[in-house]
């Protein structure tokens, strides 16, 4: 008896080493893996949507399962300058921002986009979005995040109940903007429009209850949010290009290995490639769809082109030095006078 109690305790005592040891092994593989969390407004089974899920998938590829990329998308994050406080305490390591996003760590990113009709084309946008890119990079790291790409979703247009041809019919309208944008709503307020300062969660809702009249924004997100069922009128206007970026949080970027930070950039950069290839491409797609479910589609005649021209340019006085840094809008400027040379263009 006794001689099976010392076998048996020896033999307890070897199991419970290698349930130790296994249970340790575990700890170990979970503690070697690490996993970045991404939140973005972007609507899930999108293509966008669908490109990010296949930079994961490389992500964790070529670290042999390594990095494991989690993606929040539809908002459930909540609004964008949520999703930056998040990355801020670390619930979150990385995001697909707008510039309304962006511009809550760093003002200066508002020239790519807050500046209404100043790009005649998309090309345009890109070229002074890439000539401006290396700066806004260096101050954004400054602020604590990295860049992995930039990239464009297509014109913003304006989605209203009732037609809107010229700057002066949309004063009637409730118009949507971003929640936390005051100064976009005070530079509407001061031109004689009415913003009302919404959480993007609660733009159909709005819509159909009569809270606001209007929405600004790109033709997928017009199709994907439904906005299009309650507002059966587009104006085919360029507004301002909706610009974006892929970015994580310094402090996760650093505690990465330099093969894994290749890794991640490499496929991040091919990931903004698709992002702005189907982008346009969706847009269309999108237009089309609504225009067949009853969507109405206004162009605009020379006359309300140059309204909306004169329109734009009126504001600019007031945009300089509030929504966009003197600097960064005088660069625009510039940018865009060059790259008109080039084109045999006359600048703005």
């Amino acid at each position: 008896m006794q001689t099976w109690l010392n076998d048996g305790g020896k033999t307890f005592g070897r199991a419970l080493v290698a349930a130790t040891l296994f249970s340790l092994g575990l700890a170990s593989n979970t503690a070697a893996q690490t996993r970045i969390r991404l939140a973005t407004l972007i609507p899930s089974g999108t293509s966008y949507h669908h490109s990010l899920q296949d930079m994961g998938a490389k992500w964790k590829a070529a670290s042999n399962g390594a990095l494991a990329l989690t993606i929040y998308a539809d908002g459930t994050m909540g609004s964008e300058d949520e999703v930056v406080r998040r990355m801020r305490v670390g619930q979150l390591q990385a995001a697909v921002l707008t510039v309304a996003g962006l511009a809550e760590i760093e003002r200066s990113v508002s020239a790519l986009q807050e500046m209404p009709l100043v790009y005649r084309s998309l090309d345009e946008a890109a070229f002074v979005r890439e000539k401006m890119a290396p700066d806004l990079d260096r101050r954004l790291a400054a602020k604590g995040f990295v860049v992995l790409f930039w990239v464009d979703a297509g014109w913003v247009r304006f989605f209203s109940k009732s037609p809107g041809m010229v700057p002066e019919d949309f004063k009637k309208m409730k118009i949507f903007v971003t929640a936390g944008d005051v100064t976009q709503s005070d530079l509407l307020k001061s031109a004689g429009y009415n913003p009302v300062l919404l959480e993007w969660s609660d733009a159909l809702t709005s819509l159909q209850t009569g809270m606001i009249d209007a929405v600004p924004t790109i033709p997928l997100q017009a199709l994907t949010g439904q906005y299009f069922l309650s507002t059966h009128h587009m104006l085919e206007v360029n507004w301002v290009p909706l610009v974006g970026a892929l970015i994580m949080t310094k402090k996760s970027w650093d505690a990465l290995q330099p093969a894994e930070r290749d890794a991640i950039m490499k496929s991040a950069t091919q990931c903004g490639e698709e992002f702005q290839a189907r982008g346009r491409q969706e847009s269309q797609e999108s237009l089309d769809a609504m225009a067949k479910r009853g969507l109405q589609i206004h162009p605009l005649n020379k006359e309300q082109q140059e309204a909306w021209e004169r329109f734009s340019v009126s504001l600019y006085p007031k945009i300089r030095g509030n929504l966009v840094s003197a600097d960064m809008f005088d660069s625009v400027l510039q940018l865009l006078h060059e790259y008109r040379g080039t084109q045999g263009a006359s600048g703005k």
